[in-house]
């Protein structure tokens, strides 16, 4: 009888846990969202990627958490297993909690009982593997002979730099109210609450006063809070706020006290989760400082640093944001997990505030850089999201580092509690997908069906249902998009300004309608079977970025209502896309393909390819038909060229190589990954050495040694000149200048020493040239000195 109780319970518990009512809060966040279990999603978009991650990804990824360790870490604390082997990283036992979360999550979307007996047998292996006092961390009470070098003597005592021990403990509490929530079972949950009492006693004033080196246990103890009602846990985690910074780096956000921090900076993934968390705290305590910081932080975000996509994170050394416009494409990191954060925190946002634009804001990043992280058969991943690619990124199988693949099995579930939210009488529609959902208002019980072919068309057509005729408040969500408007701030607009009409229809007739913070405000006595249909503009758009974004000056972005676009080169001439140049007032038209990448809209337009010459600036172009495809959709098809941002400008055009020596050769190499060798011959003049914007070659990690690359030229060729381009990422990355290099050439099937008449140089910044004696050849090689602590990657070397 009593699981029976709690299942009940758990069907009224919100994503961000129970309902205030349970253990009479009197502070929690003044509209709360309808709970993922109420909505049931069963639309052409959302509903099979869902079923794809159900019935793939959960599966799979619980696979390659035995193959890759994971289980036999707990195996191994637990004393069931023999041995000390651990897997790589000691987060790496999060993975496990997120898949139990996202497999709770998809059994109460749909019954599955031979998952719920798995999930069972792994929740007793992690009981076994927690300590008498609550300790759970496996890296820990194994004790590896060769203990792990970042998890420290003892415990906590790494825990601002590197041990991820509260890291892994606010995973676990996510893993296990979500479980509570889906099963009624107190089994995970027990784990958490001892865990979680562990540090109320460790942690806190006149205690251990340490902060997480990674954000996340924050949110963990605010939902610990919600289903317990033990104060102590949301004491505990305002406490990590507050005890963070001064004195630590920007890398974790310590380099100030949370409530001094009004730009974004450092890891995005972390920022993104202490962002969530503060807006958590806020809700639940009245404390407003924290809400004058991330509302800044938020601004700084949306106004400078955020891509197209929703992506955050412009920067691979640290994760990290980068400066203010600082949002390179091809080298764009745009973690999934930042993706997957950027949602929790703009979530969170419109909560508090109740406004349209952070609903904007959630809404690209889902569809667009969120989505992209996963393959459409539910089995590879993206880690990084660029926009831009010639053929270097390709999904994953599985990575070490498994963070992004265990995140988005766990989000996609959850999908449907961000569609409803609702405040006493007010209901919010935030998010446009077919579905039928129950709500509880203050003036009694509705149904709600949406039916709609978004985000390919602009149609929403509601049901209303209440159990009673009765008064309430419909808050139906504009699109900022709809308005001209992509994202909140300036730094993007869409080339045509001219607004398009919204259309909202009650009962088959047109309504005027006012506008509350980008929601229309549909209030009556509504009765059963009633009908409000929403007709928004969609339309092919150009998008054009902010003119203190450099990549992407001269260029436009395809969007077609909340999807972005991008060419890629399966679908283009040559499988190139790099060198297109499209007009910005050229024509588009759309159309779906039902049997292309899971059925896409399409959109078609004409444009040029150009290719440099021989002797002369002046580019050959040649008219040829383009097509983009939705960005989330790319690289299903194997390694390819892609680009979101399209050049309209000759100027910002990659065009084919000039037909050179060293373009027509075909490259070799000490290095493995063939996929990199292309880059040193594509006639990309880089601004630095340390320019990502475009490919280039290196053998990082290697260190120390003589590696080579290796021109295979199409004829024999006299040559006498070699220009030779480094990559070196210093001072934070892993590659410099080289400590020599050489040139030889083939005769008679021997490698001969060029006779140099000037002198080699390995300076940064600069092509390095060096002449030489005429030799005639069929092929060159470049023979390279690594340095003793560092890697050494080429930009371009070109051959006369």
């Amino acid at each position: 009888m009593m699981i029976k109780k709690r299942k009940a319970a758990g069907l009224l518990l919100s994503m961000i846990g129970i309902s205030s009512m349970v253990f009479g809060q009197q502070k929690d966040y003044p509209i709360q969202p309808v709970a993922f279990t109420s909505v049931h999603v069963n639309d052409k978009f959302w509903e099979p990627k869902m079923e794809v991650n159900a019935n793939v990804t959960i599966p799979y990824v619980l696979a390659q958490c035995k193959k890759n360790g994971r289980m036999d870490n707990f195996l191994r604390a637990g004393k069931q297993l023999d041995g000390d082997k651990l897997s790589e990283f000691p987060f790496d036992d999060t993975d496990v909690y997120k898949a139990i979360e996202g497999a709770s999550y998809s059994m109460q979307n749909k019954k599955n009982p031979k998952l719920d007996r798995y999930i069972d047998t792994l929740i007793g292996i992690i009981g076994a593997a927690q300590e008498p006092d609550g300790y759970l961390y496996t890296f820990r009470t194994v004790h590896a002979k060769k203990p792990h070098e970042w998890i420290g003597d003892k415990r906590w005592v790494n825990e601002e730099i590197l041990s991820h021990e509260l890291y892994d403990c606010g995973h676990l509490y996510e893993a296990a109210v979500a479980h509570y929530q889906a099963t009624g079972k107190r089994t995970f949950l027990n784990i958490a609450i001892k865990n979680a009492d562990l540090l109320v006693k460790t942690f806190g004033p006149g205690k251990i006063e340490e902060y997480p080196g990674h954000q996340i246990v924050e949110i963990g103890l605010s939902k610990m809070y919600r289903v317990t009602g033990k104060k102590e846990y949301l004491d505990l985690a305002k406490f990590f706020l507050d005890v963070r910074g001064p004195k630590g780096d920007a890398y974790n956000q310590a380099n100030k006290k949370v409530v001094d921090q009004h730009e974004a900076e450092g890891h995005a993934v972390r920022a993104a989760y202490m962002y969530t968390g503060m807006a958590d705290i806020a809700a639940l305590t009245g404390d407003t400082k924290y809400l004058n910081a991330i509302d800044d932080i938020w601004g700084d975000v949306v106004n400078k640093k955020l891509y197209i996509t929703g992506g955050i994170g412009a920067t691979g050394a640290g994760e990290a944001f980068g400066d203010a416009y600082q949002l390179p494409n091809m080298s764009a990191y745009a973690e999934t997990c930042a993706a997957i954060g950027n949602v929790y925190w703009n979530n969170r946002m419109f909560l508090l505030h109740g406004d349209a634009k952070y609903i904007d804001v959630l809404e690209r990043t889902l569809y667009n850089g969120l989505l992209s992280g996963v393959s459409l058969s539910g089995d590879r991943f993206f880690y990084p999201n660029p926009l831009a690619s010639m053929f270097q990124h390709q999904r994953s199988a599985w990575i070490s580092c498994a963070c992004c693949i265990s995140n988005m099995t766990r989000f996609l579930p959850s999908l449907p509690g961000y569609v409803y939210a609702k405040n006493k009488n007010d209901l919010y529609v935030n998010l446009f997908m077919s579905n039928s959902s129950n709500i509880k208002l203050a003036s009694g019980n509705v149904n709600i069906v949406q039916q709609t072919d978004y985000p390919w068309k602009g149609q929403v057509d509601m049901t209303i249902n209440p159990v009673k005729t009765t008064d309430f408040t419909l808050r139906v969500r504009i699109p900022g998009w709809a308005k001209q408007q992509p994202v909140p701030g300036n730094l993007y607009s869409f080339m045509d300004k001219t607004p398009l009409p919204v259309v909202i229809y009650i009962n088959g007739k047109a309504t005027s309608f006012v506008t509350e913070k980008g929601y229309a405000v549909l209030k009556r006595n509504w009765k059963k079977g009633d009908k409000v249909s929403l007709a928004l503009p969609l339309e092919t758009e150009k998008v054009l970025a902010n003119d203190k974004v450099k990549d992407d000056r001269g260029r436009f972005a395809f969007e077609r209502g909340p999807i972005v676009y991008c060419l890629e080169g399966p679908d283009n001439r040559d499988s190139l896309v790099q060198n297109i140049l499209i007009d910005k007032n050229a024509l588009t038209e759309a159309n779906y393909k039902a049997d292309l990448l899971n059925g896409v809209d399409v959109i078609s337009t004409d444009g040029k390819s150009t290719k440099r010459q021989l002797n002369s600036d002046k580019l050959i172009e040649t008219d040829q038909k383009v097509k983009a495809i939705p960005y989330y959709a790319w690289a299903n098809r194997g390694p390819s060229e892609m680009t979101v941002w399209v050049p309209y400008e000759a100027s910002a055009a990659s065009p084919k190589p000039a037909p050179t020596i060293a373009s027509t050769s075909t490259v070799t190499s000490s290095l493995r990954n063939s996929r990199m060798y292309g880059a040193i011959k594509d006639q990309y003049e880089p601004g630095s050495s340390g320019d990502t914007n475009y490919p280039y070659l290196h053998w990082w990690p290697a260190h120390n040694t003589n590696e080579f690359v290796q021109y295979n030229f199409n004829a024999e060729h006299t040559v006498s000149e070699s220009k030779v381009y480094w990559y070196d990422d210093g001072p934070w990355g892993g590659c410099r200048v080289p400590v020599s290099y050489k040139i030889l050439y083939l005769k008679d099937g021997q490698w001969i020493p060029v006779k140099n008449t000037s002198p080699y140089t390995v300076s940064k910044d600069t092509f390095n040239t060096v002449t030489f004696e005429p030799v005639n050849t069929t092929a060159l090689k470049m023979e390279i000195q690594l340095p003793v602590d560092n890697s050494t990657g080429i930009h371009e070397w070109a051959v006369k």
